[in-house]
């Protein structure tokens, strides 16, 4: 199983639209606080819809509970810094991808110990970032692709009509 890892996100619609994605492709959400916003807020319930209850999310005291608790985790780490770009990687089914507060990423004391895992989106210009839900959903999407979409449904039904 995959797994989203939200390092001190700051907006619960962000979140609370992350937290749908994960559950809609059977990946697991990781928060790193401190949060800018409260589990139970209304916006990231909104956000989430009534899929939030069937979220796996776990949450972490800081990064270095993180570790801890994921111990030999392979972490992708999400940065307009990094030289690679997020399809020059091999996604292993249970890694971990992690995205920084929408404010200013992760910090780049974290960033420099992990060098060879860093990841960008390439964008154009001086864009400083995309939005945070977007850029989780193109990078796990990636890694689900890289995955074969392994226990994801691959076919669409008609509610009322049938293909031809």
């Amino acid at each position: 199983m995959l797994n989203i890892v939200l390092f001190e996100p700051e907006i619960p619609a962000n979140t609370g639209n992350i937290g749908r994605t994960c559950v809609a492709t059977g990946t697991r959400l990781h928060l790193i606080e401190p949060l800018g916003f409260r589990l139970n807020e209304k916006a990231i319930k909104r956000a989430g819809m009534d899929y939030w209850k069937d979220l796996d999310v776990t949450t972490y005291i800081n990064f270095e509970d993180f570790l801890e608790k994921n111990p030999g985790a392979k972490i992708y780490m999400a940065t307009t810094k990094a030289k690679h770009v997020y399809t020059e990687v091999d996604y292993e089914p249970d890694c971990y991808i992690m995205f920084g507060k929408e404010s200013a990423g992760i910090p780049e004391e974290i960033l420099v110990e992990h060098e060879e895992k860093c990841i960008r989106i390439p964008m154009i210009g001086d864009i400083r970032s995309l939005n945070l839900g977007n850029s989780v959903a193109i990078v796990l999407y990636e890694a689900l692709r890289q995955n074969q979409f392994a226990h994801m449904n691959l076919e669409g039904h008609l509610h009322h009509l049938q293909w031809k």
